[in-house]
């Protein structure tokens, strides 16, 4: 089964210096019906203002992917990490028993474009830990490249539970396909573009939940950039 969550449908607030879409539940946006799916809890789509940013803020017991689309995002954390994550770039952070950390557009002049991602932990209480990988266009161009995993197999960042994040981008005659064991489910976040996703279309913004599917195919894309989560 395959339902849509349609770009306009989701939570959205504008606050001058960051607009913002929520996909689930978060911060002023509470809708009961969309509270996560399995074990993905977050995916906030953030177009931040050149100079402009989160201020230092904590977190507890999450594993917190940002996927950079457009811009740069400078980041800085009290495990003493610090860098500019750009397009390509996947970070990964596992607050743990707790971080704190701020994120700011370094740029005076273009906004920066991601999407920031919770999971939820199988294990709390973990020391918090931090990664950062780079995986090109030429990577994800054609096929669903594996940018975290639980075992950080094929050059993945690492995350603390049973889950895999896959990106792609897909364009003209382009087609990808991903099997779903049984049990599992997935949800597809569309961040740009368009494609087919099992004969349904989507467009930029859009989601789609998959459950009882045994596999997901991607076709009729254009210019499309889509994030895939094989969930538990």
């Amino acid at each position: 089964m395959l339902t849509v969550r349609k770009a306009g449908e989701r939570g959205h607030a504008n606050h001058g210096w960051l607009d913002t879409w929520h996909t689930f539940s978060f911060a002023d946006y509470y809708d009961p019906r969309e509270m996560g799916f399995g074990a993905l809890r977050v995916i906030n789509d953030d177009k931040v203002e050149p100079g402009q940013g989160f201020g230092t803020h904590g977190h507890r017991d999450m594993e917190i992917i940002t996927y950079v689309l457009d811009g740069a995002l400078e980041h800085r954390d009290s495990m003493g990490n610090g860098s500019i994550i750009r397009p390509g770039n996947v970070q990964r952070m596992s607050a743990g028993t707790g971080v704190r950390h701020s994120e700011f557009n370094p740029s005076r002049e273009e906004r920066v474009h991601l999407l920031q991602i919770w999971i939820e932990p199988r294990i709390t209480g973990v020391r918090p830990s931090y990664e950062e990988k780079q995986f090109g266009t030429a990577e994800k161009k054609g096929q669903l490249r594996l940018i975290a995993s639980p075992d950080g197999r094929e050059g993945s960042v690492t995350i603390h539970q049973d889950a895999c994040v896959y990106a792609s981008v897909l364009d003209g005659k382009d087609a990808a396909a991903h099997p779903l064991a049984p049990g599992r489910r997935a949800y597809v976040h569309v961040a740009r573009g368009a494609l087919k996703v099992n004969g349904v279309e989507l467009k930029g913004g859009d989601g789609a939940k998959l459950t009882e599917e045994s596999e997901i195919e991607f076709s009729g894309a254009k210019q499309a950039e889509l994030l895939l989560f094989d969930l538990p």
